[in-house]
Formats: C-alpha cells, sequence, structure tokens
C-alpha cells in the first residue's frame, strides 16, 4: 500500500521533472529553428556553387577559343591554375553539403538523403565498411574449409547465398560512399556488380558431375581470396589511420580488391598476392571452359567462364594502369621534400 508521503514524492518529483521540460521544450524549439537556418544555408550553399561552374564553364569556353599570343600565354596560364584550384576548393566545399543519389540507390532506397555530412562520421562509416568486409571475408573463410572437408549440400548453398548478400549489400555501401565523396574507379564497383551474378549463378547451378569437378578448385579460390582481403584490411587500415592523424588523406578514400588512392610505400608487398588473385580467375575461367564440354554441362558453366575471365581482364588491366599513376604521384610527392633537404644542407650551419 502507498502512503501518502509517497504519492506527493511522485507528485513532487513530476512537478521537477515538468519544470525540465519547459526547458527541453526550449531547448527543442531553438534546435528546430537551427535545423531550418542550416537547411536554407545548405540550399543557398548548392545554389551558389552551381553558379560558380556555370560562370567558370562560360570562362573555360571563353580561353579556348581567344587566340593567344605569346606575351599573353603567362596571364592565360595562371588564370587556368586559378580556374583549376577554384574547381577543387568547390568540390572540397561539396563534401559537407548533401548530394542526391545515384541511379542505383534512387531504385534500392528511394529518393532518402544517405548524405553524412560530419567528417567524422564519415571516417567511422567507412571504417564500419572495411570491419564489414573483413568479418565477412572470415566468415567466407570457415565455410570454404568446412565445405572442402565435408560434402554437405546445404552448407554448399548457405554459402553461395551467403555471397550474393555479400555482393549486394557491398555495392549498396560503396554507391553510399560514393555520394559521400568517396572516389571509387568505376571498375571496382562494376567489379561487384558482376561478382553478384557470379554468385547467383553459383546459386542456381545443378547438382550434377560437372558442379563436383569444379567445386573443390572454387572453394580453395575463395580461401584464397578471404585471405587475400585480410591482408587488404591490415594494409588499408594502418594507411587510413596514419593519413587520416596527418590530416593527409580524405576520409572516403576506399580499398576495392585492394587499390584506391594509396601511399605506394609497403604496397609491393600487396600486388604479387592481388595478381595471384587474378590469375586464379584465368584459372577458373580456363576449368569451365573445358568443362562447358562436359555431358552434364549446363547453362552456368559457359557464363561462369565468361564471367570469370571478364573478372581477371578487367581486374589485372586496371591495376596495370593504375600502378605507373601511383608511382608517378608519388613521385611528385617527393619531390618538394627533396628541394627541402636540398635547401636545408645549402644553409650554413650556426657555429
Amino acid at each position: 500500500m502507498f502512503t501518502l508521503e509517497d504519492i506527493e514524492s511522485c507528485t513532487e518529483g513530476f512537478d521537477e521533472l515538468t519544470k525540465e521540460f519547459k526547458s527541453l521544450e526550449a531547448t527543442n524549439r531553438e534546435y528546430l529553428a537551427k535545423l531550418e537556418e542550416v537547411g536554407e544555408l545548405q540550399g543557398k550553399c548548392v545554389k551558389d556553387i552551381s553558379h560558380q561552374r556555370y560562370r567558370l564553364q562560360i570562362i573555360n569556353s571563353s580561353l579556348k577559343k581567344l587566340k593567344i599570343s605569346d606575351i599573353q600565354k603567362n596571364e592565360v596560364e595562371k588564370l587556368k591554375k586559378g580556374i583549376e584550384q577554384r574547381y577543387n576548393q568547390l568540390v572540397e566545399m561539396e563534401h559537407c553539403l548533401p548530394k542526391e543519389n545515384g541511379t542505383y540507390l534512387k531504385i534500392i532506397l528511394g529518393n532518402v538523403n544517405v548524405s553524412i555530412l560530419n567528417k567524422n562520421d564519415k571516417f567511422r562509416y567507412k571504417d564500419e565498411y572495411e570491419k564489414f568486409k573483413l568479418v565477412l571475408s572470415i566468415i567466407g573463410f570457415v565455410l570454404s574449409v568446412i565445405n572442402l572437408c565435408t560434402n554437405i549440400r546445404v552448407l554448399e548453398l548457405s554459402f553461395m547465398f551467403l555471397l550474393v548478400w555479400y555482393y549486394c549489400t557491398l555495392t549498396i555501401r560503396e554507391s553510399i560512399l560514393k555520394v559521400n565523396g568517396s572516389r571509387i574507379k568505376g571498375w571496382w564497383r562494376l567489379h561487384h556488380f558482376i561478382s553478384t551474378a557470379v554468385s547467383a549463378v553459383l546459386l542456381i547451378w545443378p547438382n550434377s558431375s560437372c558442379w563436383y569437378e569444379f567445386r573443390p578448385q572454387f572453394m580453395f579460390f575463395n580461401v584464397y581470396i578471404s585471405f587475400v582481403q585480410y591482408l587488404q584490411f591490415r594494409y588499408q587500415q594502418g594507411v587510413l589511420y596514419r593519413l587520416k592523424a596527418l590530416g593527409e588523406r580524405h576520409n572516403m578514400d576506399i580499398t576495392i580488391e585492394g587499390f584506391h588512392s594509396w601511399m605506394w610505400r609497403g604496397l609491393s608487398f600487396l600486388l604479387p598476392f592481388l595478381y595471384a588473385g587474378y590469375l586464379f580467375q584465368l584459372y577458373n575461367a580456363y576449368k569451365l571452359f573445358t568443362l562447358a564440354r562436359h555431358p552434364d554441362a549446363t547453362w552456368q558453366v559457359p557464363v561462369l567462364s565468361a564471367l570469370f575471365f571478364f573478372l581477371f581482364l578487367g581486374n589485372t588491366i586496371t591495376t596495370s594502369m593504375v600502378i605507373p599513376q601511383k608511382q608517378k604521384e608519388a613521385q611528385n610527392l617527393s619531390k618538394p621534400q627533396v628541394v627541402e633537404d636540398s635547401k636545408k644542407k645549402d644553409v650554413p650551419k650556426n657555429k
């Protein structure tokens, strides 16, 4: 039974809470006003950036039409550098503004705003993306080893379904990263769409003698890929945290199958493993090509052979094209340091 004193105590507590609630209401009103103000400022920034881009485009077009003399060449070059710098400044401003979803995200999520405006939140999302890949790689590694040691159809199908879900999820997460300023090369996004198709075709491949000839090789392939993805995670996390601490890199730079905007140091260790993985994809394509003549072969076999070959080709070409670019970037980054060091050598030391 409650006493009168207990009821009075509850009443006093509620009255005190009511006073605090009035303060909360005032804070909430202020928050909503600020939120509306932020929305207006965002709209104004987007409009002004669009205006700047439009005017810069007109100036660029005018410069192309002009006939420039040798005397005016220096002035024009200076103007072009200023325009390029302005474009870079506008890009930096856009990183903190909401962006419209791409076509793929519109189909999947509709017009839901997925822009992350806070830099720390962007880094946290990027970090969670890398950890998600690591966790799924470990699960894939375990399931691949179990499937190598056993022959249980349910486990095989579970693993294939996991691959379909994993790559579908990656495509969505990468699209969100793209909206938030990540500089993902188009091929690495396409790579995961193709990998989704590969996993889906494997999932519906009938249980036949043809499948069981390819099965051990495919499971070994997944064991190796899981190992490489672990190496990528270790390398990416080390580079990402170091560059974030130095404030030298964009928070949304990401690793996609081993390549992203990286520092050259340490990458030479990872490259042989990546190329070995690409050669494994080529071997998968060759094995499936030979199996296409098997009596139990279905349409899945030649389709998978073509997809694996396309993955090998795209990975190898893109990686081989990116390496010289990154070597050149590394050389350009080291040049100022060399100049600075030479200047220091020329300065006489105080005795």
